[in-house]
């Protein structure tokens, strides 16, 4: 994210309707943030998590899951729409919005952020603490190249698992408890 002044600031709808390939866009607070696309190895885990969870909430029907940086509108005026690289969104929280064609209105009950080599700490866990502080209930950061996974459950709830340890969401996503090992290629 760079730190320039914008000249305005952009609507979610702006957003919605600008391409400027091969970037991917975050609208915070009505400024407009541009990413190179993640690597492979952010890919691989990314849809290695989202399958799994996928399983899980289709086989238990608890939700839906969205992969592949689907926006969240989190405010308004000024707009903010951020895109996790995996979601979910409980079942009761779909019965009332169904899909809807644009941003999803609020925020996923769990937002997962998969670290790329050249995202910085402090971006990232800044990211982690806007999706709690937006209402997200959980929030993954995986970082490939430690092979942890780092859970927020609330700004005072937050901890650290490594290769061997089993992931419990608790409520956020009944019953799912996959090995840490598992998300990594």
């Amino acid at each position: 994210m760079t730190s320039e002044t914008p000249l305005r600031l952009m609507t979610a709808q702006e957003l919605f309707e600008y391409r400027r390939e091969p970037y991917q866009q975050e609208l915070v607070d009505g400024i407009l943030y541009e990413m190179e696309p993640p690597g492979v190895e952010h890919g691989a885990v990314a849809a290695r998590i989202a399958g799994l969870l996928m399983r899980h909430v289709e086989r238990s029907e608890l939700g839906i899951v969205f992969a592949s940086e689907v926006g969240f509108l989190l405010a308004t005026e000024p707009d903010t729409v951020r895109a996790p690289d995996v979601s979910f969104v409980a079942a009761d929280r779909v019965a009332q919005t169904g899909i809807p064609r644009q941003y999803w209105p609020g925020p996923p009950d769990l937002a997962v952020e998969v670290v790329s080599p050249n995202d910085r700490h402090a971006t990232v866990e800044a990211t982690a603490l806007h999706w709690l502080d937006a209402g997200t209930r959980a929030v993954m950061v995986v970082q490939p190249r430690l092979r942890t996974v780092t859970v927020y459950l609330a700004r005072d709830d937050i901890q650290i698992l490594r290769a061997g340890e089993t992931l419990d969401l608790g409520d956020v996503v009944p019953g799912w408890s996959p090995d840490v090992d598992g998300f990594f290629v």
